[in-house]
């Protein structure tokens, strides 16, 4: 079995913190505390808690993006986990510059083949993608680096082949 990244430790602990949060409806500081406890280096407790804020902090407009995607379904019956690994994706995409969205998906994805239904995934997936690319359209993708936004071929690169 393939050891899992710390990174992908934070973000499942975030996923469990949120759902925690919204069953209890509060308590949020502590639940933070109490399931990131585990979490040995002080970057993976502050990643962790920077996703963590900035769902708390945007979920208006992270749950509009979300709903807009989502035509023919209302929203209480989407899977609590999905809506929160969407929520948790969508952050990341949004507000991490320095993640790239294609990561940011395959995370999801990964993280909902273990805790979510079989077709999670996919749906994941499908959903975090339309985001993405209406996201990059609209200009709102902030993501700068090597490797982080899509580059365009230019002439001259076209030329050197």
């Amino acid at each position: 079995m393939k050891k899992k990244s710390n990174r992908r430790i934070a973000r499942e602990k975030v996923l469990q913190i949120i759902y925690a949060y919204d069953m209890n409806e509060g308590g949020l500081e502590f639940l933070s505390m109490s399931i990131l406890a585990d979490l040995e280096s002080k970057e993976d407790k502050q990643f962790a808690n920077n996703i963590l804020n900035s769902i708390v902090s945007n979920r208006k407009e992270i749950m509009e993006l979300i709903s807009a995607k989502i035509d023919n379904w209302e929203m209480d019956r989407v899977a609590i986990i999905d809506k929160i690994l969407l929520q948790l994706g969508i952050a990341e995409i949004l507000f991490f510059p320095d993640i790239p969205p294609k990561v940011s998906i395959n995370e999801m994805i990964e993280i909902a083949k273990e805790f979510s239904t079989a077709s999670s995934g996919k749906f994941i997936n499908g959903i975090l993608d339309a985001i993405h690319i209406d996201l990059k359209n609209s200009g709102r993708l902030n993501k700068t680096g090597r490797g982080l936004i899509d580059e365009p071929i230019t002439q001259k690169n076209n030329d050197e082949k």
